[in-house]
């Protein structure tokens, strides 16, 4: 897929006007919408998760690069879904019950989004049904969020719901999550943030090595 450099460098560095005008320029062309998103947009936020990964940038240009992402996105899902364009996968992404915080979970809906995935954001506080639901919806990846070392079992009861489903795999990650946890739950996958989130889904999607 041909590269914009333009599209690519306004993705990383936020600026979501710039986005904005560089796309919908793009579209008032006539240019390929996939080939925007596969060549440039999809691109420019997996190198600012390898770099956040990387401790080369942080979660405030993490939150802006998404962003401006997203307006990008506004603007081509009408006209990729009038193309009959496929996501990548869909999945479903929630803060555990008892666990109010978000912004961790926000930025994973972020990245996933921008990496090519359908994303249902199931919010904070969610119970086991409130995860069955995403999975009623067609998600074949539940991801689960918590940031307090209480609600931390609430993972397992989660796990072991739809453990011995084929149809169903479970990550977890937050700040006291470990992957030594996540092999004792049972959980498919780790991530230790949010770009390794993403990793570990096109993993267990056979989109990447």
């Amino acid at each position: 897929m041909a590269k914009n450099e333009e599209l690519f460098v306004a993705i990383g560095k936020g600026k979501r006007n710039d986005v904005q005008a560089i796309v919908q320029k793009l579209v008032d062309e006539g240019a390929d919408v996939l080939d925007m998103l596969m060549g440039s947009m999809i691109p420019a936020m997996r190198d600012i998760g390898e770099k956040f990964s990387r401790n080369e940038v942080y979660v405030p240009e993490m939150l802006i690069a998404a962003r401006a992402m997203q307006s990008g996105l506004d603007i081509i899902e009408p006209l990729l879904a009038a193309k009959g364009h496929e996501p990548q996968g869909k999945v479903c992404v929630g803060t555990v019950k008892g666990d109010l915080h978000d912004i961790g979970k926000n930025l994973v809906v972020m990245m996933l989004k921008g990496a090519g995935y359908e994303v249902i954001d199931l919010g904070v506080d969610c119970s086991v049904e409130k995860f069955e639901e995403g999975v009623s919806e067609g998600a074949t990846i539940v991801l689960l969020s918590a940031l307090l070392t209480t609600t931390m079992p609430y993972m397992k009861m989660v796990a072991e719901h739809f453990a011995g489903r084929d149809d169903v795999k479970v990550v977890i990650g937050g700040a006291p999550v470990t992957q030594q946890y996540a092999d004792e739950i049972g959980a498919h996958g780790y991530g230790a943030d949010a770009n390794d989130a993403v990793m570990i889904v096109d993993k267990l999607l056979g989109k990447s090595a």
